[in-house]
């Protein structure tokens, strides 16, 4: 049975200063070591800090029209959020033209449970902030962007506006964008964010592996986002033996089980990257996650054909 999990991400602590990836599989018996594989750059936070300023404000010339809604997608546009008000702190006198406050009126809609508890703890950090959203929807229960745009379809009003601000990174698939346009909406796009390759994955893989384990011993790699995964490609291949279609598994290196956190990355690591995806998530959470990788093991216990190990 396979012990050992990489995490592909970097650890993100909660009050408890915990991270709930490790601690769910921790609590399964697992050994899990994150390891960061991207780096994050902020950008148009200038543009980003005057539309939180405007309160939800459109740029329309119509002074009463108001964004619908507001679309995070990733824990780093909370985190450019987050920069934006830490700015704006000291300007609080903003909240008292009656602009700034309706932000606590407008629904933000968020892809998968990680990034909702994100954009909530501001909330904590900023308590007595106007620029800090309040109604957060979607969440578990919107764990892919298509999921989110069908629950944002049917959860706004039919009257009032239908336009959207969506928060971006660079990299962005256009599945929401697509079905929003479909359904008559209007989005206007920020890029809030950039992500590149992390100048110390390798140096901090090959630490985790120091400290974790023997060459010999299995481990889970877990996937969280198909630019991450396409980064890191090679230098997995070098201290790992990767499952693929048609590759027969030696024993030089240590051997692997692929997990994904959701269809998008499972989709990109077996036709892009041509890997063999043992699991992925039924939702985009620490439990769901541990529990399929859990499963999967109890199987492949059972019956060693199917790990393929």
């Amino acid at each position: 049975m396979s012990k050992n999990v990489l995490l592909l991400r970097s650890p993100s602590e909660d009050g408890d200063g915990l991270d709930k990836y490790e601690e769910a599989f921790r609590a399964r018996g697992y050994r899990p070591v994150s390891v960061p594989v991207l780096e994050t750059v902020h950008e148009n936070l200038d543009k980003l800090a005057e539309v939180v300023k405007r309160g939800g404000a459109t740029e329309s010339e119509d002074t009463r029209a108001r964004y619908a809604g507001v679309i995070v997608t990733s824990a780093r546009a909370c985190e450019a959020w987050r920069v934006v008000i830490q700015g704006l702190s000291e300007d609080i006198a903003h909240s008292s033209d009656g602009i700034a406050p309706f932000w606590s009126t407008i629904p933000f809609y968020v892809v998968g449970a990680a990034t909702a508890s994100t954009l909530t703890s501001i909330a904590s950090s900023f308590p007595t902030s106007p620029y800090v959203p309040h109604d957060i929807r979607g969440g578990a229960e919107s764990g892919t962007a298509e999921k989110l745009a069908r629950f944002i379809i049917t959860d706004l009003p039919e009257s009032g506006s239908k336009q959207l601000l969506y928060l971006t990174g660079d990299k962005n698939r256009d599945t929401l964008p697509k079905i929003l346009d479909e359904a008559g909406l209007k989005l206007e796009s920020l890029q809030v964010y950039a992500t590149q390759g992390s100048s110390r994955f390798e140096d901090d893989l090959s630490m985790a592996l120091e400290n974790s384990s023997q060459a010999t011993e299995k481990w889970w790699i877990v996937h969280f986002a198909p630019s991450a995964a396409k980064t890191v490609s090679l230098t997995l291949n070098k201290y790992f033996e990767i499952p693929a279609a048609g590759k027969t598994q030696s024993i030089s290196r240590r051997r692997a089980s692929i997990a994904a956190i959701g269809p998008t990355t499972s989709t990109f690591l077996q036709d892009e990257l041509h890997v063999d995806v043992a699991v992925v998530a039924e939702k985009p959470t620490p439990e769901a996650l541990s529990k399929g990788i859990s499963a999967w093991d109890q199987l492949e216990e059972t019956n060693p054909v199917v790990g393929g190990l």
